[in-house]
């Protein structure tokens, strides 16, 4: 991905939506290794884990649309994704309050088989980089992604009004 100016030096590529999306698909690309060896999608996997960062449990229609936010999906996708995941077992209805949803057994440990995996993983990219371009690269991220969920969030907000 580096550019040879006229003189012969590399020089690296500037950080654009291409790089990014490389840098993504390249890391999902290896996730996606570890969580078929488990018998579990993507999708799936980010919905086990915002079941966790929700608490205990949360409401089947929080945690659509957390999915839907996190995955840039539609909310049939995120409960197709929420019914997989109850008919496999792995999300059941909190019995303290059925209206909400929490992990079973089963996919507590998987999240935590999986989760172990993804952090085998990042180690192994992010080894040797230093901290403070991680640092910087987070931050860089962060804004572009605020800048992009709101013009997602005002593109949205113009299709219901022209409705």
């Amino acid at each position: 991905m580096t550019t040879t100016t006229a003189a012969g030096t590399a020089t690296p590529p500037t950080t654009n939506g291409r790089v990014i999306a490389l840098a993504h698909y390249a890391a999902r690309a290896l996730l996606e290794g570890a969580l078929t060896r488990h018998g579990v999608t993507f999708e799936q996997s980010v919905t086990l884990r915002a079941v966790v960062l929700a608490g205990e449990s949360v409401g089947r229609d929080a945690l659509a649309a957390d999915v839907t936010n996190s995955l840039k999906t539609d909310e049939p996708v995120a409960l197709r994704v929420i019914d997989e995941l109850t008919a496999s077992r792995l999300l059941e209805a909190d019995p303290a309050d059925t209206s909400r949803l929490r992990l079973t057994d089963a996919g507590k440990e998987l999240y935590e088989t999986t989760s172990a995996d993804s952090a085998e993983i990042s180690a192994r990219l992010y080894s040797g980089i230093p901290t403070e371009d991680l640092a910087a690269t987070g931050r860089v991220l962060t804004l572009v992604t605020a800048r992009a969920n709101a013009e997602l969030a005002a593109a949205r907000l113009n299709r219901i009004t022209a409705v």
